[in-house]
């Protein structure tokens, strides 16, 4: 089960048909540019759990956030967990590289079950935009609850707001042409979720879901990435890679004159393509919902 979880993103649910050795320093890429987001994130966790034992990162991907916890919590044994062997790989792989290695594992299999595998409760245990992957949600946090130890933090990221790159009227197109791309991706996942093996549509109440699974909510708090403009090289790149995606992956819903948009967007070439133009920037939300384990 592994996720873009680190930007807004263009949402793959049919894993069968990913190549993990392209996708994975695309994934590391992106979540490296979200950095000081999770980092703010894990500064607020840190306050709430001082001396976690055991950190589970569920649906980590490869591991870029999971070695952000081992290096904001020194003392703890970090487990990246996720259903593509070739991402945790790259997920030992760069814990070893930056001195995690001796307090790092990775476990391999879909969520929630394979926890079910840890040798002992979490004290802390991450679930960032895997939760919405399952189709009962409520059985899933209820399930991610039973992985903790008494006292144990549960901290979900789901919801925040849409990103942004470019101003509403960038002098190519029809003005607003995010704005249309967040609607067509709300569509989207709505039917992803519909078509979920047992899915079960719930009220996107947080502290109320938390609450039902037998956790004590705690609190909820949304953290800013702003990389404004003019953006370096790495931020141009990562946008031109997110809107060429848009375009394969949404074209057919969107209009002719915002594909040859897109089409405009992402060519190197183009004078206002993204990787020339000087108004390129990106301002992202992400918010985060914390619950306890009862004594």
């Amino acid at each position: 089960m592994a996720h873009e979880h680190d930007e807004k993103h263009v949402h793959h649910h049919d894993h069968t048909d990913l190549d993990w050795a392209v996708m994975g320093p695309l994934l590391e890429t992106q979540a490296e540019l979200f950095a000081p987001l999770y980092e703010r994130a894990m500064a607020w966790l840190a306050k709430e759990r001082t001396d976690p034992g055991l950190i589970v990162d569920a649906g980590s991907g490869p591991g870029v956030v999971a070695c952000l916890f081992a290096e904001t919590f020194p003392g703890a044994r970090v487990v990246a967990v996720d259903g593509s062997a070739p991402l945790l790989e790259r997920a030992r792989a760069r814990a070893e590289r930056l001195g995690f290695g001796d307090r790092f594992g990775t476990l391999t299999g879909e969520l929630p079950e394979v926890l079910g595998e840890l040798e002992y409760p979490a004290d802390l245990l991450w679930a960032s935009r895997s939760l919405h992957h399952l189709g009962d949600q409520r059985a899933g946090l209820a399930a991610f609850g039973q992985r903790l130890a008494p006292g144990g933090t549960l901290a979900i990221m789901e919801g925040g707001l849409p990103s942004r790159f470019l101003p509403r009227d960038f002098g190519i197109g029809r003005p607003g042409l995010e704005a249309r791309i967040d609607a067509i991706e709300a569509e989207w996942f709505a039917q992803m979720r519909a078509d979920l093996p047992g899915a079960v549509t719930e009220t996107e109440d947080w502290s109320a879901l938390l609450t039902s699974a037998g956790l004590k909510y705690t609190g909820s708090r949304s953290f800013l990435l702003d990389l404004p403009a003019p953006a370096p090289d790495r931020v141009r790149a990562y946008v031109a890679t997110w809107l060429t995606r848009v375009r394969d992956v949404y074209g057919d819903a969107l209009g002719a004159e915002d594909r040859a948009t897109l089409d405009r967007l992402v060519d190197p070439q183009d004078p206002a393509g993204v990787h020339r133009r000087a108004d390129v920037f990106v301002l992202a939300a992400h918010t985060v919902h914390t619950a306890v384990r009862p004594v």
